[in-house]
């Protein structure tokens, strides 16, 4: 009899043989680990900082199988089985099988070990065997329950598990609560599973690096297997193929095949050192349950628990071996790290000089300590070890191209930095790319650099010598850039991802150590290159005007020499892999994880595929408005020379400062530090609210030249000559509260509330046979002040469906919502918004056009009606004092360090946004939730429809025809359910979404 583990030792005695009736389910517990860390928002132990995420997502798995499934498909029999990291016969078959795969995320690596408690927590049996898959285990168990007349479920979705589907075994997608037969099966491989090995052998398998046959694909290889019927056929009667390079192809690789079918094919006859038998489903031990899931801090799942079993919670200990602070060894299950490394990847006592495999050190250091100490001793090590750029190299051919990208596979992560000759990521060449693995290991691969001549045509000499072609090297890079298992860390990679999406490479698998930055210090560090690497490195980069001059000698990127443009690139690349280092632990050590993976870092893709969509514009439109606004501009300048009484330029400050309130005398004027008269927006509207017509005239004038210059003069020459759209370029990182920010053009600030500003939408159109969709958000800024603030007036008002300023008004005024006089409402609107804003009584009478002391009535008077509002403000402005940052309901830190300044203009500036910023941040956070799911929303409902914008609290679509009316419910439920399940409102969100051929009639 084969002997039991220590793990089914722990168990207490439940065996019983599998019977006909019975369910025999076996868990992939290696992929379902990968699968939850990967799937689920990150998740922070409140008492240290440790990630947990895939823990819960264990836990929660375990107890569904065992609780929560239908009464007639519960597990009789259930085990969860891993891979043991040793050799197998599949490596002494083909040593390279599995010899790429990257390392785990270093915030997954403590949970192994935490996942293997849960299990044993749970009573249930922990499997793994020396020289086997698990994969292989579970191939023989289900054998064995099929033979005995059971049932067998097996808990994954992995592919390579296909194989083992028949009647007798499905699969089971917990996450996605899907089944997977031979249907399912047939629809993913083309062929049924009994054949899904023969296709596997032809396709091979880049993430485990199974061969197969180069340039087959999954459905070639099912087409082939259904005409030969099996693998080894093919291969005899491969002469027969008519496509030559297929055929080649295939005469040339059989061997490759060959082996790739038996790298692929499972071991179903494996001897189990665990019986069958032993895997009966028995009552686990709740308070041992209990008191594992109180130390982890699942409090939902700690009580569901605790009511199932009727046991106080209260009464059951924590278990201290898995408490905060309790160390925990990482399982060897894919804890696989290898590669060069320096001091950055090592504890802080390690050699400064590249030691391979230093990055181990690194890892143990973390479980040893917590995450604020590995963040600590990170950023120590990065200030100690000096960049040295004479420790760059440059890549000129294709095999220092292939030598780099085989380590590269080693290490299982990268820094790219492609370099551009333009800020146009459409358009541009891509000069040279950037990479490094570690440390003063980086190099540069320049592409498209010119070589100097002389006359005066300087760089028309051609490409300088000693480079690899572009083409050529986007092939060799395109497996590792595409690749899901291998870490690409940029900076503003989104610029990258769209420059390589032109020559067709999608990147994958990214992280962004600006971003990361970003969810961090928003509000009180700068988020460039340089002002990071001085900050956390000490060190000072070469900038781009020392590369490349200025004035009329400046240079293009192309013309920039090569050993200098490796020097500035390769030093990039260096910097952005140290910064990643330094801040990915202050993302879990702050427990900002989940802000950066939940709305940073997956809305990268999403805008880099909006910018690459652009949007069309109609030329014809916007040339007679460009017309319409000379003519008014003329005419307003013409009426503001006769009130001046002598000619004046309109544009200069300076003369119309001397007219205002030098010959006009109009009181109320200021000076700047130059000595001149300021004639600020501000000042010339309070100046035009007291009735005086040169200043008013002055702020028409500046308004239709500012459209025209901005907009009807300049959206043209942004219309790109291949897609003859307009493309935006979006940042993530330009704003304190997380608005997105819309650049070169700036489509962003079109004013809405003006006639002149619809009018410049109007040119905004869509393409034949589509319509342009604008989905907008409904004062959910005002919804969000009633829920924050917990306002009852306010939250019922909204779930009635009622007209809010209307509502406001009435109870501000005593007058009744029905046939309320515009004026009334107009006035409750401006305290509205104006509240959110921190409006002060000033500004308000500026705005209405009352009194101050008027004003300030109406302000005192909501505050009294409302008083929550006034409580959260003071609330708000006293956190941020004590902290220097106020959060989103998302997590999101907003920080204002200037809010002690002993300047009462600036502290009070940072008062008003800091309280404004909770609510237009977590707004903002809303719209990125529902971008990062509206693609995946629409493809499920096979809809065409294409996000182009986004503009704050809207979102712009271009729509088939025929898909309008299917498209807009769906719009409006991602929209509208963007924050669940992380925040759970109490309010519904509105969204209002309209079609129409332009942007103004969908707005």
């Amino acid at each position: 009899m084969p002997k039991t583990s220590p793990a089914a030792a722990t168990k207490p005695a439940a065996v019983k043989a599998p019977a006909k009736g019975d369910h025999v389910f076996l868990v992939d517990g290696s992929s379902y680990i990968f699968r939850a860390y990967h799937a689920l928002p990150p998740l922070n132990r409140k008492s240290d900082g440790l990630q947990v995420n895939a823990v819960l997502g264990f836990c929660n798995m375990l107890w569904k199988l065992l609780r929560d499934m239908p009464e007639d498909n519960r597990p009789t029999h259930l085990a969860i089985i891993f891979d043991k990291s040793e050799i197998t016969f599949r490596n002494k078959l083909y040593p390279d099988y599995k010899a790429h795969r990257p390392p785990a995320p270093d915030d997954l690596i403590p949970q192994f070990a935490l996942i293997r408690d849960a299990v044993r927590a749970f009573d249930l049996p922990c499997l793994e065997q020396a020289g086997f898959e698990a994969d292989d285990l579970i191939a023989t168990y289900v054998r064995l329950a099929c033979e005995r007349g059971a049932t067998a479920t097996i808990v994954s979705s992995d592919k390579d598990l296909m194989q083992l589907v028949t009647d007798c075994v499905t699969m089971y997608d917990t996450m996605k609560d899907r089944r997977i037969g031979i249907a399912e099966v047939i629809e993913k491989f083309g062929v049924p599973p009994e054949k899904v090995v023969e296709v596997q052998a032809l396709a091979g398998d880049s993430t485990d690096n199974v061969p197969g046959v180069p340039g087959i694909g999954v459905k070639t290889a099912a087409q082939l297997i259904v005409e030969y019927g099996d693998l080894e056929t093919l291969l005899l009667r491969a002469g027969e193929i008519k496509q030559p390079k297929r055929r080649e192809a295939l005469i040339e690789n059989a061997e490759k095949a060959r082996i790739s079918r038996q790298l692929v094919l499972l071991d179903d006859k494996v001897a189990l050192d665990v019986p069958l038998d032993e895997l009966a489903v028995h009552e686990p031990d709740a308070r041992k349950l209990i008191a594992f899931l109180k130390a982890m801090e699942f409090s939902t799942l700690t009580r569901r628990v605790a009511e199932y079993s009727q046991i106080d919670p209260a009464d059951v200990e924590a278990n201290a071996a898995n408490k905060s602070g309790a160390s925990s060894q990482p399982s060897p299950a894919r804890d696989k790290s290898t590669g060069a490394s320096g001091d950055l990847f090592a504890s802080p006592a390690a050699p400064a000089s590249p030691k391979p495999g230093a990055d181990k050190q690194d890892k143990a250091a973390s479980l040893k300590g917590t995450p604020i100490l590995l963040a600590a001793a990170r950023a120590e090590a990065a200030q100690k070890l000096p960049v040295d750029r004479n420790k760059y190299q440059t890549i000129r051919n294709l095999d220092q191209l292939n030598a780099w990208i085989a380590r590269v596979h080693d290490v299982g992560h990268i820094a790219v930095e492609a370099k551009a000759n333009s800020i146009d990521p459409m358009q541009t060449d891509i000069c040279g790319i950037a990479l490094a693995l570690a440390p003063n290991d980086a190099a540069y691969i320049p592409l498209h650099h010119r070589q100097s001549g002389s006359g005066e045509g300087l760089f028309d000499a051609g490409l300088a010598p000693d480079q690899i072609g572009v083409g050529e090297a986007l092939a060799a890079l395109r497996p590792i850039l595409e690749s899901p298992g291998i870490l690409k860390i940029g900076f503003n990679i989104k610029f990258n991802a769209v420059m390589f999406a032109q020559h067709g490479i999608i990147i994958r698998n990214h992280d962004d150590a600006q971003l990361m930055s970003y969810a961090l210090d928003a509000g009180r560090n700068a988020h460039g290159l340089d002002a990071l690497a001085e900050r956390w490195l000490g060190h000072a980069t070469m900038s781009y005007g020392e590369l490349t001059g200025s004035g009329k000698g400046k240079l293009s990127f192309d013309q920039v020499a090569i050993d200098r443009a490796t020097a500035y690139s390769a030093e990039d690349a260096d910097v952005i892999l140290r910064l990643w280092r330094v801040l990915k632990p202050r993302l879990v050590s702050e427990r900002m994880t989940a802000v950066y993976e939940m709305l940073e870092r997956p809305l990268i893709s999403v805008l880099a595929r909006m910018e690459r969509r652009g949007i069309s514009i109609d030329r014809q439109v916007l040339s007679r408005l460009s017309g319409d606004f000379a003519q008014t501009a003329a005419r307003v300048e013409a009426e503001l020379q006769e009130l001046a009484g002598e000619p004046i330029n309109v544009g200069s400050p300076k003369q119309i400062g001397d007219i205002l309130f030098g010959k006009m005398g109009i009181p109320g004027g200021s000076k700047t530090k130059t000595g001149a008269w300021s004639t600020s927006a501000q000042i010339l509207d309070e100046l035009a609210e007291q009735g005086h017509e040169f200043p008013k005239k002055i702020l028409e004038w500046r308004q239709v030249s500012k459209l025209k210059s901005t907009y009807t003069d300049a959206l043209p020459t942004y219309v790109n000559p291949q897609t003859h759209r307009v493309h935006t370029t979006y940042a993530l990182a330009a704003t304190t509260t997380g608005r997105l920010s819309s650049n070169e053009p700036n489509l962003q600030n079109i004013p809405v509330r003006t006639e002149d500003g619809r009018k410049i939408r109007r040119a905004f159109i869509a393409s034949a046979g589509h319509k342009l969709v604008s989905a907008d958000y409904s004062q959910i800024e005002l919804r969000l002040l009633a829920e924050i603030a917990d306002i009852p007036v306010l939250k019922q008002a909204f779930r009635d469906g009622l007209d809010i300023h209307a509502m406001t008004a009435s109870e501000m005024f005593g007058v009744p919502i029905k046939d309320m006089p515009a004026e009334v409402r107009r006035r409750a609107k401006a305290i509205n918004f104006g509240i959110i804003y921190g409006i002060s009584a000033f500004g308000l009478a500026n705005q209405l056009g009352i009194a101050r002391e008027e004003a300030s009535a109406y302000i005192k008077k909501y505050f009294e009606r409302f008083p929550g509002i006034r409580a959260y403000m003071d609330e708000t402005r006293d956190f941020c004092r004590a902290n220097g940052y106020v959060t989103t309901l998302f997590g999101r830190k907003c920080h204002y360090p200037d809010i002690k300044a002993s300047n009462a203009s600036v502290r009070s500036f940072n008062e008003r946004a800091a309280i404004n910023a909770r609510l237009q941040g977590t707004a903002a956070d809303i719209i990125r939730r529902a971008m990062i799911r509206m693609e995946d929303a629409l493809a499920e409902h096979k809809l065409a429809a294409q996000m182009l914008l986004q503009v704050h609290d809207e979102l712009i679509f271009e729509v088939p025809d025929d898909e309008v009316a299917a498209t807009l419910p769906v719009v409006q439920h991602v929209m509208q359910d963007a924050p669940f399940p992380a925040v759970l409102l109490s309010l519904p969100l509105q969204v209002d979404a309209r079609a129409a051929n332009n942007w103004d009639e969908a707005h």
